[in-house]
């Protein structure tokens, strides 16, 4: 009951659609946990290029995710290097272009705009085609619907959907989330959890909490 080997790019041999990241993704500014993987008619291997958007690692900030994550097609981390300064009258980005447009760009005036690094739990599923704004926050065990777009924290174990998202409601009452972060199984040695997926899949929490 070891599980599958978290290092093996494509962990389902007749299922190339789905990898898992940590094996695909070599970036310096992105941190990714054991076993999440993402699902793509396409292939896995391009998670960085068509999912990350806008990360440039001279602003310095990541997008760190979690382990057992499950990311659908189409997901999109839309990082700092996409924001446009704001202070002004205008949000064009004239200095980028450079031929004399660069003179007296205010580079402050921009990095206030930066939202700081993109966090991903453990144990988030993210829906199809979501789009995920700079510096947000999910907490584990949150679900983000399809083709949400989520420019604020999400709590643990909520589940958000629309346009900006919202808490549509919790998975668990306030009590049973407290006991699951507690847990924390995720975190457990992998030959624990696979001796104790039945408490993991159900949903006993002294079940649970007696295998911890």
């Amino acid at each position: 009951m070891h599980g599958p080997n978290p290092a093996i790019k494509h962990p389902i041999p007749m299922h190339k659609r789905v990898g898992f990241l940590k094996s695909l993704v070599d970036a310096e500014n992105i941190e990714i946990g054991d076993f999440t993987y993402y699902d793509d008619p396409d292939g896995p291997d391009l998670f960085q290029q068509k999912c990350v958007l806008h990360h440039y690692p001279f602003i310095g900030d990541k997008l760190i995710i979690g382990k057992f994550c499950a990311i659908a097609e189409g997901a999109r981390f839309i990082m700092n290097g996409a924001n446009h300064a704001m202070s002004g009258f205008s949000t064009y980005p004239f200095n980028i272009f450079g031929h004399g447009w660069e003179d007296g760009f205010d580079i402050a005036t921009w990095q206030q705009e930066v939202r700081g690094d993109t966090v991903l739990g453990n144990d988030v599923w993210i829906g199809m085609e979501a789009v995920i704004l700079p510096g947000v926050h999910i907490g584990h065990g949150a679900i983000v619907a399809a083709k949400s777009v989520v420019s604020r924290h999400v709590p643990p174990y909520a589940i958000v959907a629309g346009n900006p998202s919202v808490v549509v409601k919790k998975r668990f009452d306030d009590k049973t989330i407290e006991r699951l972060l507690t847990i924390a199984w995720w975190d457990w040695p992998v030959d624990k959890i696979g001796r104790n997926l039945k408490a993991i899949r159900g949903s006993d929490i002294s079940l649970l909490e007696a295998a911890a």
